[in-house]
């Protein structure tokens, strides 16, 4: 069974209910340095923010990746929560090993609505096969240098103590 909580869509907006399934993504992860009270931010507070460069966050709306972001009356690029929110979340499929292409059509399957549920589940199920098999390789490799080390640090003694004799 769903649990739900009265929160705003990926996309920006609640159902007619008021209410949504509770997901992840859908609250603000925990550990931003935002200013309370706050919900407009530059480019150079971004950058601050994430750790990415001016130039990945004016890739990823060119591309697609990111919704378009408000302007200031001069033209400047103004960042939102949800903006914030929303690079969180790509800096996590970033680090699944989540390919820009797949990336991209996830961020098109959010702004296309909640009929996409279907097509994002399958993207991050695929993804989540991914992760689980990187994870067990890298599990074989760590037994692999574990058996090195093991065997370094025993050589490594036997060869001190036939030195001292």
């Amino acid at each position: 069974m769903l649990q739900t909580t009265p929160v705003t869509t990926e996309e920006g907006r609640t159902t007619e209910e008021g209410r949504t399934p509770a997901d992840a993504c859908s609250a603000p992860p925990p550990g931003h340095p935002r200013p309370d009270g706050r919900d407009s931010y530059t480019i150079s507070e971004v950058v601050a923010f994430t750790g990415l460069t001016a130039h990945t966050l004016r890739w990823y709306e060119r591309i697609g990746l990111m919704a378009h972001v408000d302007r200031s009356h001069t033209g400047q690029r103004r960042y939102s929560n949800r903006d914030l929110d929303w690079l969180a979340l790509v800096g996590k499929l970033r680090l699944t090993g989540m390919p820009v292409a797949d990336m991209v059509r996830y961020a098109e399957l959010v702004r296309a609505g909640e009929h996409t549920f279907g097509e994002r589940r399958e993207l991050l199920e695929q993804t989540r096969r991914d992760v689980r098999a990187r994870i067990a390789e890298l599990q074989d490799t760590l037994a692999v240098l574990d058996r090195k080390i093991t065997f370094y640090s025993d050589a490594t003694g036997a060869y001190e103590a036939e030195r001292t004799r």
